[in-house]
């Protein structure tokens, strides 16, 4: 993924950490001059809605088609055996989700639960296959998604491996203003959704303790507030993108 524009961590071993990318990959999770090849055969497909906490499909289910966003957020999980949760992914409006299983034919490989209010559109594999008969590069689109998401997990690893705790908070609450955050004045921003802090730290991939340590020295330094409500403010933007960088 081109990493120009981007707000990196400085590299290890050849590793860049990213935590935004640039105007070629729209806040959905998905390259928006690529999806959008996708958005005709979803326009005329059938309409899904979630209500919050509602699971799109489970790890294991029947991968039987995939799903464009039109409205909403997911959350894309996986679960040890130990019943500990992952969030490997957050996707908006745009996003197109469960397509491995349209090129693969195996079971979900991972759970996908709307976190907001959802509407999502269904193509089947059967309509898929009959549109890639008639336009081989609807196809190419969605191996390029894949590609897409490869490397999005090349960074998530890279992130996993040589980020600090603090960082990895960080860069998971950046991750959420994209999608839900609304400016409240300079370097602050409002994260106008309920994000429980088990949700926070499954996406920063730390555990639940370590997540809240983290959130109660910034709240003393006041980079980040909290309320009675799981909504955050962050105070300080450009303190957070120290973190990583600095990690």
């Amino acid at each position: 993924m081109p990493a120009e524009n981007a707000i990196c961590a400085p590299p290890w071993n050849g590793y860049k950490i990213i935590w935004r990318t640039n105007s070629m990959v729209g806040p959905s999770g998905t390259p928006a001059a690529l999806s959008a090849q996708l958005f005709e055969l979803f326009d005329a497909a059938r309409v899904h809605q979630l209500n919050a906490g509602d699971v799109l499909f489970a790890a294991g289910d029947a991968g039987d088609g995939c799903y464009r966003l039109d409205k909403g957020l997911l959350k894309v999980t996986v679960t040890s055996t130990r019943g500990e949760e992952r969030i490997v992914a957050s996707l908006g409006p745009g996003a197109v989700v469960g397509e491995l299983a349209i090129i693969d034919r195996m079971p979900r490989s991972a759970s996908v639960v709307a976190l907001r209010d959802s509407v999502l559109r269904f193509v089947s594999r059967e309509a898929y296959e009959k549109r890639v008969l008639a336009d081989p590069e609807t196809k190419q689109a969605l191996l390029e998604i894949l590609a897409f998401r490869l490397r999005q997990a090349d960074e998530e690893l890279a992130a996993a491996t040589f980020l600090s705790v603090k960082a990895r908070v960080a860069r998971a609450l950046l991750e959420l203003a994209e999608f839900v955050g609304k400016p409240s004045g300079p370097q602050r921003i409002v994260l106008d959704e309920k994000i429980s802090l088990a949700d926070l730290a499954a996406m920063a991939g730390v555990a639940r303790e370590n997540a809240s340590r983290v959130l109660s020295e910034w709240r003393r330094r006041n980079l980040v507030l909290t309320g009675t409500s799981p909504r955050y403010v962050l105070n300080d933007i450009a303190a957070l993108e120290r973190e990583i960088r600095e990690a």
